[in-house]
């Protein structure tokens, strides 16, 4: 995996969740900047998914490769499930959703790092 976006990664799902809790305590439901936000973070989770995908099938063994693929599923279908969620009916705990869902996501990756050094790669 690449360090970089990782960092670029939790960076983006951190901002996320604070922007969606500063919402919900101004009492806002989700809008477009949510949907925004979310696709943001989805588009480097897809990515990251994508490149270490290639590598993992590619040869790179590591010590608990299951492990490793279903993190790299959840990391990729947290995000999007909490927005349907926060949009289905929008309230002010919308917010509070989109936040739960980007902090899971970062708590993923960071196991993704975690398992990807520990295959020492």
């Amino acid at each position: 995996m690449i360090g970089l976006l990782v960092l670029v990664i939790l960076v983006a799902t951190v901002a996320t969740a604070l922007f969606g809790l500063v919402t919900t305590a101004l009492n806002r439901p989700p809008d477009q900047v949510h949907r925004i936000a979310v696709g943001i973070c989805e588009v480097l989770l897809v990515g990251q998914a994508v490149l270490a995908a290639f590598r993992v099938f590619g040869g790179v063994t590591l010590p608990e490769q299951s492990t490793f693929l279903i993190y790299l599923v959840v990391s990729v279908c947290v995000m999007p499930i909490a927005l349907q969620f926060a949009t289905a009916e929008p309230t002010r705990w919308g917010g509070a959703v989109i936040a739960i869902g980007a902090i899971g996501t970062a708590v993923a990756v960071l196991r993704l790092q975690g398992l990807w050094a520990a295959g020492g790669v």
